[in-house]
């Protein structure tokens, strides 16, 4: 029987089992795909512990995990556009990526590039459109200046890259150990914490035109302060501070679909667009996936590997 992440109530990491379960059956239009690598994202920890519960409440036993990629092992009863052996990436909305074997609506899946490694193709899609959508939200031109908090971040090394693809100047808050990695990629790095107002306007040159919050915590607050026009702020934490100043919160379900998802795995394969990996965890270790990724310090995202 293959194997799957399941927790039956919310709590803390020690709720997450990995267990046996029955082998889905792919209905029509569905395809059964034998995972090679899935994402781990801060949104599942917090459906996890029930902070989202009135938005997304779970019902138990639960599974978790958006993204994957992997091979199709089974397809069901319509499908035309893949065949079993077939090497796909997507996502599915029934929180269940965090498996040995995963059914995914045919519509929510791309074929794999080949120069698209499978750790990072089972990890783009909720950091690939959510940054693709903030990155859309604040309209950028070339020579703008971006400010992007959580630079270092699963979806804050995403956006930067959209950001300096689209020409813009990007300004990106991150701790110093990350700086390198940043600078490497076009991008003005700044520490974060006492002071960090003052740092900004130095490397922007007193100029901010727009502003990503990819962290929480006060920055859209602080995008205002620095006087970034409120339709130019887009945050994909803090919804609260943006609904009180007009803010925006584009995140993944404003581009959470096939094409664009496609779009961002041929970035990635034509050398436009990296996706960085921190860690790469067994199946049986989401436990500890999960209490690195809580940390909130890692450059890039933590995989699991069925």
């Amino acid at each position: 029987m293959p194997l799957a992440v399941r927790f039956d109530e919310y709590g803390d990491i020690d709720v997450l089992t990995v267990v046996e379960v029955p082998r889905p059956v792919p209905g029509p239009d569905q395809v059964l795909v034998k995972v090679m690598a899935a994402g781990i994202n801060p949104g599942e920890a917090s459906i996890r512990k029930g902070l989202l519960h009135a938005m997304w409440p779970a019902t138990f036993p639960s599974g978790e995990g958006s993204d994957l990629a992997g091979v199709v092992d089974e397809v069901g009863p319509g499908v035309t556009r893949f065949a079993v052996g077939d090497e796909v990436l997507g996502f599915v909305d029934t929180r269940s990526s965090h498996a040995e074997l995963v059914l995914a609506d045919v519509d929510h899946l791309v074929a794999r590039p080949a120069a698209v490694p499978w750790e990072v193709a089972g990890s783009l899609f909720v950091v690939g459109t959510t940054a693709y959508a903030a990155v859309r939200a604040v309209n950028l031109t070339p020579g703008d200046t971006v400010v992007v908090s959580g630079a270092a971040g699963g979806v804050g090394s995403v956006v930067l890259q959209l950001a300096v693809n689209a020409g813009a100047v990007v300004v990106g808050l991150a701790s110093e150990e990350h700086h390198p990695w940043l600078t490497g990629h076009g991008v003005i790095p700044v520490a974060y914490g006492d002071g960090v107002v003052g740092r900004v306007r130095a490397a922007a040159d007193g100029r901010v035109d727009a502003f990503i919050d990819t962290f929480g915590g006060g920055y859209v607050e602080m995008a205002v302060d620095l006087g970034v026009a409120p339709d130019r702020i887009d945050t994909i934490i803090d919804r609260e501070t943006a609904q009180k100043v007009g803010a925006k919160t584009d995140g993944s379900a404003a581009a959470a679909n096939a094409e664009v998802l496609a779009e961002l795995a041929a970035l990635i394969a034509d050398g436009r667009l990296e996706i960085p990996i921190a860690r790469i965890y067994p199946l049986a270790e989401v436990r500890d996936a999960y209490r690195e990724l809580e940390r909130r310090h890692t450059l890039g995202k933590i995989v699991l590997q069925p």
